[in-house]
C-alpha cells in the first residue's frame, strides 16, 4: 500500500475534531489563496487525493476522473496528472469548458493537456477505482444530466470510490444529500478527502452514508508561518473515546451515587420506562425509583426486576437526583408536567414529555422557566417530536439538523439531543456536538429509552447537563459498537446491558 502523507489523516473516533461552517471554510481558502504562491492549493489537493486514491486501491489498474467545471474539477485533473506519471490507466470525463473555468481550474486543465490527460465522453469500461471531483463545496442544487448519469455509474460500481472534498450533492453545513434516488446502493467502499477543513455536514443526517470514510488534510501545515489563524470551529465530532467508569471509593454506599426517577409505561408501554430504568443502573445511578402510569404493572415489574424500586409519583419527592419523565408514558403524562416540571431539580424529558409539551404553550413555559431558576434540564427528541416542538416538518428538521438542534435549545432553553444519524447535542451556550459513535443496530425500538437511562444516569451522579449529554450519547453509540463485531442483531434489553 502506498505510504500516505503524515498530513493526511484518517477521521477516526480516537479524539474530538473541530468542524467547519461553508463560510468559515470558503474564508480560509481566500486567505490562503492570497498569501500562498498562486495555483498551489489546487496542485496540493490534487497530489493529496492521488495519493490516497493509491492508498485505497493500491492495485487499480484503469482509474476514472470525473471532474465538474470549477474548482472541485481542477483538484481531479491535478489527481489525474499525478496518477499518470505514477504510470496509471487515467481516463477523464470533464464538464468544464476551459475558455470560462475559473482561473486556478483553466491552469489544472492545460497542464492536464500537457501531461497527456486522456479525455473522454463517458467512464471508462472496468474501471478498478472512480474519483468524484464534480462539484465539492459548489453544490447548491441536485446533480442532473451527465453528472447524475456518472454519480449513479460510480456509487452502482462495485470499485472504491474517492470523493474530493465532499462527496457531490452532499451540502456541507447539513448533511442533506440531494439526489432523487434514494435506492440503497451495494458498493460500501465510499472515502472523501475533506480539504482544509472538516465539514459539519460530512458526519449527519446523510453525511456519514454518502462519505463513507472521511481523511482529512488541511493543505498547509504551518498556519502560523503565513500569519493567518484558522477561524473557531462551529461544532465539534466528539471522541468515541473509551468510557472511564466513574471512580467509586471502597467506603461508599448507594447515596453517594444519585438517585434516578423514571416516570412513565403508559398500559401497553411499561417496556419502555423500565428500558430507561435498567440502563439507569448500568449506568451507574445508586438507585432507581420506577413510577409506572399502568399502576397493574407495578407489582409484577417489583418482582421481575427488583433493583427498580416501585415508587407511586404521590411518594416521590422530586427535588433529589435525577428524574427522567416521559418514556412510553401517552398522553396520560400531561396532568402530571406542571408538577415534574416545576419541581425537579435536574430533568430529563423524552417522547410523550415533549408531546405533552409541543401542544401546551403553559408546559413550555414552565420549560423555560427551569433555566432562569438554573435547573439542569435536558431534551431527548427524534426528528418527528423535534419538529412538533419546533412547529415545522420532519424534512426541514433532518435538513439542517445542526440548525434545527440550536433552534431548539435557544426555545427550550434546555440542552437538546437531537437522536438520529450523527446525533447532535446542542446548548444554548455551547458550540454544537456532533456524536461519532453508534450505528444502524440502534435503529429499533427501546434504544432511546436506554439512552434516557444513560444520560439520567450521568446526571444523577452529579454531572453538569451538556457533559452528561455529550457523554451518555457517546456510551451509548459506543456499547452498539462493540456489539456490532459480533455480527449479531442488538435489541434495546441486550443494549441496556451493555452499557458501563
Amino acid at each position: 500500500m502506498t505510504r500516505l502523507s503524515q498530513s493526511i489523516h484518517p477521521v477516526t473516533g480516537d479524539r474530538a475534531w473541530p468542524l467547519y461552517s461553508l463560510l468559515q471554510t470558503q474564508a480560509l481558502e481566500s486567505q490562503l489563496t492570497n498569501r500562498l504562491p498562486p495555483h498551489s492549493l489546487m496542485q496540493r489537493a490534487g497530489k493529496a487525493a492521488a495519493q490516497l486514491a493509491l492508498a485505497i486501491a493500491p492495485h487499480a489498474k484503469k482509474i476514472w476522473v470525473a471532474c465538474g467545471p470549477g474548482n472541485n474539477g481542477g483538484d481531479g485533473l491535478e489527481a489525474a496528472i499525478h496518477l499518470i506519471n505514477l504510470g496509471k490507466q487515467v481516463t477523464v470525463t470533464y464538464l468544464g469548458q476551459p475558455n470560462i473555468a475559473p482561473s486556478d481550474a483553466k491552469l489544472s486543465w492545460q497542464r492536464a493537456i500537457r501531461a497527456g490527460v486522456q479525455f473522454e465522453d463517458k467512464p471508462i469500461p472496468g474501471f478498478d477505482l472512480a474519483i468524484d471531483a464534480l462539484l465539492g463545496l459548489g453544490c447548491d442544487r441536485e446533480p442532473v444530466g451527465k453528472m447524475a448519469e456518472w454519480l449513479q455509474i460510480m456509487r452502482s460500481s462495485a470499485a472504491p470510490v474517492l470523493s474530493i472534498d465532499l462527496p457531490t450533492g452532499l451540502l456541507p453545513d447539513t448533511g442533506e444529500w440531494l439526489r432523487s434516488d434514494n435506492t440503497p446502493l451495494a458498493n460500501t467502499q465510499f472515502h472523501t478527502l475533506s480539504l482544509l477543513t472538516l465539514k459539519m455536514g460530512l458526519f449527519t443526517a446523510d453525511g456519514l452514508d454518502a462519505a463513507g470514510q472521511v481523511w482529512f488534510i488541511d493543505l498547509t501545515q504551518d498556519f502560523s508561518n503565513l500569519r493567518i489563524k484558522p477561524p473557531g470551529s462551529f461544532a465539534q465530532l466528539q471522541s468515541r473515546g473509551s468510557h472511564q467508569t466513574m471512580h467509586r471509593v471502597h467506603n461508599s454506599h448507594k447515596g453517594n451515587y444519585g438517585d434516578l426517577m423514571v416516570i412513565g409505561g403508559a398500559p401497553g408501554m411499561t417496556g419502555a420506562a423500565i428500558l430507561a430504568g435498567i440502563a439507569g443502573l448500568h449506568g451507574g445511578a445508586g438507585r432507581v425509583f420506577l413510577t409506572l402510569l399502568d399502576k397493574s404493572a407495578q407489582a409484577p415489574t417489583a418482582i421481575q426486576h427488583p433493583a427498580l424500586m416501585a415508587r407511586d409519583l404521590n411518594e416521590q419527592k422530586l427535588q433529589n437526583g435525577c428524574v427522567i419523565c416521559g418514556c412510553g408514558a401517552s398522553d396520560a403524562v400531561r396532568q402530571f408536567m406542571p408538577r415534574v416540571l416545576s419541581e425537579s431539580h435536574s430533568l430529563l424529558l423524552d417522547a410523550d414529555a415533549l408531546n405533552a409539551i409541543s401542544v401546551d404553550s403553559t408546559l413550555m413555559e414552565l420549560l423555560k422557566n427551569r433555566a432562569l431558576m438554573q435547573r439542569d434540564t435536558v431534551i431527548t427528541p427524534h426528528p418527528l417530536e423535534a419538529a412538533r416542538l419546533l412547529g415545522c416538518t420532519v424534512s426541514e428538521v433532518q435538513r439542517n439538523r445542526v440548525q434545527a438542534g440550536m433552534r431548539l435549545a435557544k426555545i427550550t432553553r434546555a440542552i437538546v439531543v437531537l437522536k438520529g444519524s450523527g446525533t447532535v447535542i446542542c446548548s444554548p451556550i455551547e458550540k454544537p456536538v456532533i456524536n461519532s459513535s453508534g450505528n444502524s443496530l440502534l435503529a429499533t425500538a427501546g434504544t432511546g429509552d436506554v439512552l434516557a437511562g444513560v444520560i439520567g444516569a450521568q446526571m444523577a451522579q452529579g454531572q453538569q447537563s451538556f457533559a452528561a449529554a455529550c457523554d451518555g450519547v457517546r456510551i451509548h453509540g459506543a456499547a452498539a459498537d462493540s456489539w456490532a463485531l459480533t455480527g449479531r442483531s442488538l435489541d434495546a434489553v441486550m443494549l441496556a446491558k451493555l452499557i458501563h
